[in-house]
C-alpha cells in the first residue's frame, strides 16, 4: 500500500514548473531562465522563507537560490533559475520557519514603543550569534558576531545596540546564508535541459532523390548536398529528410498513389523495406553510408543539421515482416493489416502492432 507523504512543519505545495504532477519533465534549454513557484505557508504570525536547489545531471547540487514572495500575501513564492548543461535535472524547493524576520518584525514594533525591549534585544543576541555560526569564518562571519555582541551589550544605548543588526551589510550577508528553523523540501521536481536548437528552428523537407540529373534521374546524396547551400541561404536551420531506406516492391504505388506502378517508379518512401535491407540500410540508388556521411558533413558546414524521418512501419517485404511476423497485426483471414486511413488503402505499409 502506497503512503501519503507526509507535509512538514511548513508545507510547500504545487510546485512549479511541472508536468504531471512532476511524472514527467518540464522542459528547458541552456541558458533560459524561468521561474519556480511554490506555495509556502504556516500557521500563526511567524515569518517564513524558501529557497530553490538544482541538481545537475551528475547529481551535483547546485547553487542555493532564494526565493521572495511574488505577491504579498499571497502565500506564492518564486524565484529565477538558470541551468547551463544538457541533461536530466532536478529541482526542489526548500521551505523553513524564518527566525531572523520574525524579530525583525517583533523588535521593529516593541522597541520604538518600549515594550520589553531589554528582552527583545537579548533575544536578537542569541539569534545573531546562532546566525553566524552558519556563515563561513572570515569577516562576513565576524560582521554578523559583532551585531550579536551589540545586542546583548546592555552598557550601549538602545540605538547603538539595535543598529548594527539591521544595517544593509549584516542583512545582506544574512540573506545569503540564513538561520533556517522546521526546514521542509519538496520533492524533487524532473527538469529535462536540450539545447538551444530543441526551442526553435526552422526546417525544410528535402526529398534527396529529386536532386538527379540528365544522365541519371534519381538523385544521390552527392548531388543533392549541391541544394544544400541554397538551402541555408534561405535561412533554414534543419533539413528534413523522409525514410532514406530500402522501399519495397509489392505493392508498390504509382503516380498519386495508383495501384499500379511502372518499371521506373521508385514508390513511396514511408514504405520501408525490401530484400536489400530495412531501417538499418539506406537506398541504394542514393548512395552509401560513406556519401550519406559526406552530405552530413557538408551541412554541417553550413550551419545546417539534417534530421531523418523515423518511421516505425515496414513495407510487406521487410525484413522483420518474415522474421517477426508476431511485431504485426493479423487479420481473421491470416493476412497482415496494411494502414488505412478509409477510403484510402496503404496497401504498400505494415505498422506495427506495438500493443499486441
Amino acid at each position: 500500500m502506497r503512503r501519503t507523504p507526509a507535509i512538514g512543519r511548513v508545507p510547500v505545495r504545487d510546485v512549479r514548473p511541472a508536468v504531471e504532477c512532476g511524472r514527467r519533465p518540464a522542459k528547458a534549454v541552456t541558458g533560459e531562465t524561468f521561474q519556480v513557484t511554490a506555495t509556502v505557508f504556516r500557521e500563526g504570525h511567524d515569518a517564513v522563507g524558501a529557497n530553490v536547489v538544482l541538481r545537475d545531471p551528475r547529481g551535483r547540487r547546485g547553487p542555493w537560490t532564494p526565493m521572495r514572495e511574488v505577491s504579498p500575501g499571497s502565500d506564492v513564492w518564486g524565484a529565477e533559475i538558470t541551468p547551463d548543461l544538457t541533461g536530466r535535472w532536478t529541482f526542489r524547493v526548500e521551505a523553513w520557519s524564518h527566525p531572523l524576520a520574525t524579530w525583525r518584525h517583533t523588535a521593529s514594533v516593541k522597541v520604538p514603543a518600549g515594550i520589553d525591549t531589554g528582552l527583545v534585544l537579548e533575544e536578537g543576541a542569541e539569534l545573531y550569534e546562532r546566525a553566524a555560526a552558519g556563515v563561513p569564518k572570515g569577516p562576513e562571519r565576524e560582521l554578523v558576531a559583532a551585531a550579536a555582541r551589540a545586542l546583548g551589550d546592555d552598557s550601549l544605548s538602545v540605538h547603538e545596540r539595535f543598529r548594527p543588526a539591521l544595517s544593509p551589510r549584516v542583512r545582506e550577508v544574512l540573506d545569503r546564508y540564513p538561520l533556517r528553523e522546521l526546514v521542509t523540501a519538496s520533492d524533487p521536481m524532473p527538469l529535462l535541459v536540450e539545447r538551444e536548437r530543441a526551442l526553435y528552428g526552422s526546417w525544410y523537407e528535402f526529398f534527396p532523390r529529386s536532386e538527379g540529373t540528365a544522365e541519371r534521374p534519381h538523385g544521390t546524396f552527392r548531388t543533392a548536398a549541391r541544394r544544400l547551400k541554397p538551402i541555408a541561404e534561405m535561412g533554414f536551420d534543419v533539413v528534413y529528410l523522409p525514410p532514406i531506406h530500402p522501399i519495397g516492391s509489392t505493392f508498390r504505388k504509382g503516380p498519386n498513389n495508383t495501384l499500379t506502378a511502372g518499371p521506373e517508379d521508385v514508390g513511396v518512401p514511408w514504405a520501408i523495406g525490401s530484400p536489400e535491407g530495412g531501417h538499418d540500410a539506406i537506398h541504394p540508388d542514393l548512395g552509401t553510408i560513406e556519401d550519406f556521411d559526406h552530405f552530413v558533413g557538408e551541412a554541417r558546414k553550413l550551419g545546417l543539421e539534417i534530421a531523418l524521418d523515423f518511421a516505425l512501419q515496414c513495407s510487406p517485404d521487410h525484413p522483420w515482416v518474415h522474421k517477426y511476423p508476431e511485431w504485426f497485426h493479423h487479420r481473421p483471414d491470416g493476412t497482415i493489416a496494411y494502414a488505412e486511413n478509409p477510403p484510402k488503402k496503404y496497401q504498400d505499409i505494415y505498422p506495427i502492432a506495438f500493443d499486441a
